[in-house]
């Protein structure tokens, strides 16, 4: 029997699909850290903006609602961590805790974890569903990411708010709805071969 053929049962998350292992579960684990620091080095300086426009918002999200609150945690958990102790593999190669954006990289791993917890519910099964668990996730990066920028460059909140948040709301409009086609129909296919 393959992977693909087993029926998704209810609190289920696509991960949960695979085989059960602690094995699987430390490879999906590392995996979500690895995408992670490699959606990260898809960063573009933009003249103005404080922070990098990057893939990390998406692959946060992704590695969450793909894996669940516990194993989305500990993926960004993971990422994080090693980030600090000085892989070069946030944006833009940098590492260590501290930095403006670092903010972000916080309120990823629990946006990670609160749409991993929706995905548990659901929040990955239809269009509607995904866009609003991706709303709620990149609603909780700013939360964090924007104050934590206020206070480490000395930023008004609305200065921070300008430069750390308006800029990037289309491009995650953009990621929002390759998140909307992608998982409902991953959904989609593993029901087509129940």
């Amino acid at each position: 029997m393959s992977t693909a053929s087993l029926p998704a049962r209810p609190g289920a998350v696509l991960a949960d699909l695979l085989p059960a292992s602690r094995t699987r579960d430390i490879a999906l684990v590392t995996g979500g850290a690895v995408l992670m620091g490699l959606a990260a080095q898809i960063a573009v300086k933009v003249d103005g903006l404080a922070v990098p426009i990057t893939g990390q918002t998406f692959a946060a999200l992704l590695v969450g609602t793909a894996l669940g609150a516990g194993r989305g945690f500990l993926s960004l958990a993971l990422y994080t961590l090693v980030g600090m102790a000085g892989m070069p593999w946030f944006a833009n190669g940098a590492s260590g805790a501290g930095g403006s954006s670092f903010g972000y990289v916080l309120g990823m791993l629990l946006a990670a974890t609160v749409v991993g917890a929706l995905a548990r519910r659901g929040g990955d099964r239809s269009v509607l569903r995904t866009a609003g668990t991706m709303a709620v996730g990149s609603l909780i990066v700013y939360a964090v990411g924007v104050p934590y920028l206020a206070l480490s460059a000395g930023m008004s909140a609305s200065a921070a708010i300008a430069a750390g948040m308006i800029p990037f709301l289309i491009g995650d409009a953009v990621k929002a709805a390759l998140a909307m086609g992608a998982l409902p129909a991953a959904w989609k296919f593993v029901g087509r071969r129940d």
